[in-house]
């Protein structure tokens, strides 16, 4: 249908001319997200989509320029800016523009010249001169005060990320701060200035350090040059080499910037909760003055080389071996991308694909999926898949090549496609319950140069496109012309170390606080009162005829449901109803294959799930509320008919030991589990896994019993969905299958954290660039609930975000990282013990600055009353915008439940925040981490280690990888 063209008056009521401005805008008849989209006088693209279910609103802010963009000679240029854009502008970041303007001008000049320097001598002595004045400078900046002015307005969410074609800015914030926001934001994009630049140089490069053991950052990067040879796609990354990143150019920079952060090549996008006119507005008021671009238009490239014949290539890395292959597609923008969606889901959509049903679901691989990659200049389909163990990379190819050639013969269920649209429908209803969901179609539509009305009638147009339209493009499209690249492990002989820089730590300013800063504060805004749920009135508690207690809240907002059946015992009390969760997604019963009842739930738009964690056990069914008594009856059958296949089991055992296996491989992962040994014992959540040998000696059918006997154990049902009360427990009564008289569930044996109230340091192997580590003390400290809004907000001022102390200190001041925070934890069951972390991930040879430093804040806390004043006022206002909406108010309850707490956790921090001050801060970081013993606990190759200085830390002892795996 044509778009149509409304015109919105915008009423300010801010003592604006009775002559208010109009503003045009545009809609799309069907959208269901009643999006608006406008186009200022100066091409700035504005995004709104109203939902109001919390007083928030998620904002990005989208430039149409991503790494595609990066000059040649300094790739990961664009990823840079991203980074700068925090630093500031001449109002805020700095408390002597003037002053503070020569010198920035100076280091850029001498980075100009350093990266032209070959001689590794002439460059160390270049790098000191800019190190030596970037102290003179730093006495000006003003560092985090972004971040201090995101938290000042109750932001959370403070982030970017950049990719190909795109850079964007994301907050997320109180409806009652949309001028205050809209202010900040159009100083920070037209007047952005670089600072503190040696320094963020330096974090950006550890941001690298910790990619170079991700194997699916190395595949992409493989891939997309074959696919892309002389397109920027395939020619450079986001991130950039490591050449360029050591010679940045601040000129180029500012070249780009310029060019690129206008706003005709910049799009707002908003949804939440707010008035469309006002907040169209505002948002002129503030960006009004923002000058176009001249030129903004992208940049054209060579057409590709044919791509005729299948081309393979190997790489290696440490993680576990894969393949991925390609065939190229057209851009976002194009009407194919209609039918590569419906493809994608034929072949891969997670429940009744032919991938899920021929591949996953018999175990012919470990696991293997496809999907798309649409960008604004080109795309592709790929597909991924992962061996089983004794299996070859290129016996992967083939099988999913095979299935490749079943959908080119048309040899699929005839009901796929229409299921396909049921779920294509379900999933967009879930999209529109988030409104992180709604902006991120927004930025994805701008930046791919999508028409708002294609992608709104993007469902309508594939649920017309029939089986023989999609046969006939397959065959046309999975033609010989596809990329391989065959993942190995080994060891990169391509990665270089790099030295550590000289740098001198920049100092923090904390109590530095520029007048653009105070006027944020002092800004009024009409306050948002605080709304903490009500479990009386938000939640209903009712009993079945069979006296099954059910917690109700009603959905009035779509046709989505989530019923959940809730036990109070999890792996802890048997560890073997995990693998009992793992086997029931690979059997029937005796009248449904396994992938019998996929298609059938896929069909009904429904699925289920069951969750073992450490300490409870759900089984959870959510989708289509119009098909949930037939798909609550089928998982009652599987549940209760669920029928033991010992050739499905042993391979179901064969997949679970090559899943451990490759867990050992991944650096993440392999420091998720030293943590949680370290800190909990050889018996923990991530090691209480059934043996090797328990799992080849157990007959299935105790899995099958286990699942059974789930009917006679005392439970609770949560529901979530538009169904009235009465029609709910009616339903149970009649489906829902559960014994007479119910009996206690098993007993939890918890994993408890240990003390830890010595020096000790705790090694284990990994060869890397860089360490994962933590330090960690416990002396047993009793949870008290009258603390918990000092512990809030000690997290919010020492511990995490970009405005915490640690972020500043470890990373703002020297580069000594990307990734650092600290956390102080409180129990999630009132008879436990609290504890506190740091962490870290850095290069190997900056360790013990990192320990050093570390100590220093822990053990002489930096103190600012105007630091502290930003952080109490964060906690404030994100709790006063809080709801807890939908299912979650039964797990709040949950929480409060097992906390003893009469009232909501968030309530219970409120209640007591007005009292905290800053020497409470003081006092409860004297008394509970300064000067503490510490257990250091370090994944990293001790090798590249100064091992000599962490004996004089404590007693070291190295684990095996056996022994922190337990396998």
């Amino acid at each position: 249908m044509r778009l149509k063209l409304l015109l919105a008056i915008a009423a300010m009521g801010l003592g604006m001319s009775a002559h208010a401005k109009e503003y045009k805008y545009v809609t799309v008849p069907g959208d269901m997200m009643q999006t608006r989209i406008y186009t200022l006088d100066n091409g700035l693209r504005v995004y709104l989509s109203v939902n109001k279910e919390k007083p928030r609103i998620q904002t990005y802010i989208a430039v149409r320029t991503g790494s595609k963009n990066d000059p040649a000679e300094t790739t990961g240029l664009a990823h840079y800016l991203e980074h700068l854009m925090f630093k500031g502008t001449k109002q805020f970041g700095t408390n002597n523009p003037e002053a503070e303007a020569s010198l920035l001008a100076e280091i850029e000049q001498r980075y100009e010249a350093y990266r032209k320097l070959t001689d590794p001598e002439a460059r160390k002595k270049a790098y000191h001169e800019i190190d030596s004045v970037s102290q003179v400078a730093a006495q000006y900046f003003i560092p985090n005060e972004y971040d201090k002015l995101m938290a000042t307005i109750g932001a959370e969410g403070t982030n970017a990320y950049t990719s190909n074609d795109v850079t964007c800015y994301t907050e997320d914030i109180p409806s009652n701060e949309i001028d205050n926001w809209a202010k900040i934001q159009a100083d920070r994009f037209q007047n952005m200035v670089i600072r503190g630049f040696h320094t963020e140089l330096e974090a950006v490069y550890e941001e690298y350090n910790i990619g170079l053991t991700s194997d699916s950052r190395k595949l992409f990067a493989t891939i997309s040059k074959m696919l892309w040879p002389n397109h920027p796609y395939g020619t450079q990354t986001t991130i950039g080499t490591q050449e360029h990143l050591k010679n940045p150019s601040i000129t180029n920079i500012k070249n780009y910037f310029n060019k690129w952060y206008r706003p005709n090549n910049v799009a707002i996008c908003m949804a939440g909760d707010f008035d469309p006119d006002k907040t169209i507005a505002t948002i002129d008021k503030y960006f009004s003055t923002w000058k176009p671009g001249a030129d903004v238009k992208q940049p054209t490239f060579a057409p590709l080389p044919a791509l005729t014949q299948p081309k393979d290539t190997t790489i290696v890395g440490p993680e576990a071996e894969r393949v991925w292959m390609a065939w190229r597609a057209k851009q976002a923008n194009a009407l194919q991308a209609d039918t590569l969606q419906l493809l994608e889901d034929v072949l891969s959509n997670g429940r009744a694909g032919l991938f899920d049903l021929d591949l996953n679901q018999t175990m012919k691989v470990q696991r293997a999926n496809g999907g798309t990659e649409l960008l604004r200049d080109h795309g592709a389909f790929f597909l991924m898949g992962t061996p089983k163990q004794g299996q070859s990379l290129e016996e992967v190819r083939s099988l999913m090549l095979a299935e490749i050639e079943k959908l080119k013969k048309g040899d699929f269920p005839e009901n796929l496609l229409p299921s396909i649209i049921n779920n294509k429908k379900r999933s967009h209803y879930q999209l529109l319950e988030s409104n992180e969901g709604r902006a991120d179609m927004f930025v994805n539509a701008f930046i791919n140069e999508v028409d708002w009305k294609q992608e709104v009638e993007s469902i309508n147009r594939i649920s017309k496109i029939t089986k023989q339209e999609l046969v006939a493009f397959a065959n046309n499209f999975f033609t010989n012309g596809y990329v391989t690249v065959f993942k190995k492990q080994g060891v990169d002989s391509l990665q270089k170390k790099i030295d550590k820089p000289a740098i001198t730590p920049i100092p923090a300013n904390r109590d530095m606080v520029s007048q653009f800063v105070k006027d944020i504060q002092n800004a009024q805004v009409e306050p948002i009162q605080p709304k903490f749920v009500d479990f009386k009135n938000d939640m209903t508690t009712l009993s079945t005829k069979k006296k099954l207690p059910l917690y109700y809240v009603k959905n009035n907002d779509n046709g989505l449901f989530e019923l959940v059946f809730f036990y109070n015992f999890g792996k802890s009390a048997d560890n073997r109803y995990e693998m009992a969760a793992d086997y029931l997604r690979y059997i029937g019963t005796d009248k449904m294959s396994a992938s019998d009842l996929r298609q059938k739930f896929y069909e009904l738009g429904c699925d289920w799930s069951m969750n073992v964690s450490a300490e409870n056990t759900t089984v959870a069914l959510y989708g289509l509320s119009e098909n949930m008594p037939q798909a609550l009856a089928l998982l009652e059958d599987l549940l209760q008919h669920a029928k033991a296949d010992k050739e499905a089991y042993d391979k179901v055992v064969g997949l679970t030991l090559k899943n451990r296996s490759d867990a050992k491989k991944s650096q993440g992962v392999y420091f998720n589990y030293l943590y949680t040994y370290a800190t909990v014992g050889k018996r923990n959540r991530m090691t209480d896994v059934m043996s090797e040998q328990q799992l080849k000696d157990t007959d299935p059918q105790v899995f099958t019993d286990l699942l059974k006997g789930l009917a006679n154990l005392k439970h609770r049902v949560v529901y979530y969905g538009p169904m009235a009360e009465k029609e709910v427990a009616g339903l149970l009564d009649k489906t829902h299958v559960s014994a007479k008289k119910l009996a206690d569930v098993p007993q939890n044996k918890p994993y408890l954290e240990q003390l830890a109230t010595t020096n000790e340091v705790l090694i284990a192997p990994y060869d890397a660039k860089n360490i994962y580590m933590r330090m960690y003390h416990n002396e047993g400290r009793n949870w008290n609930p009258e603390d918990e809004a000092v512990i809030e907000v000690f997290d919010e001022y020492f511990c995490s975000g970009m405005n915490g102390i640690v972020f500043q200190e470890m990373r703002e001041a020297r580069g000594l990282a990307y990734n650092a925070y600290a956390a102080y934890r409180t129990p999630s069951w009132k008879d436990r013990k609290e504890f506190f972390l740091t962490h870290i991930i850095t290069q190997n040879d900056k360790m013990n600055d990192c320990i050093a430093h570390f100590n220093e804040i822990l053990n002489e806390m930096p103190v600012s009353q105007a630091a502290f004043n930003i952080a109490k006022e964060a906690v404030t206002k994100r709790l006063v915008s809080a709801r807890t909406t939908k299912i979650d108010i039964f797990y709040e309850f949950l929480t409060s439940e097992r906390l003893g707490l009469d009232k909501s956790y968030n309530e219970l921090i409120y209640k007591n925040l007005d009292k905290v001050t800053l020497q409470d801060i003081v006092n409860f970081e004297k008394a509970n981490i300064a000067n503490k013993p510490y257990r250091y606990i370090i994944l990293g190759d001790e090798k590249q280690l100064d091992m000599k200085a962490l004996e004089k830390i404590g007693p070291i002892k190295r684990l095996t990888t056996e022994e922190v795996f337990g396998y």
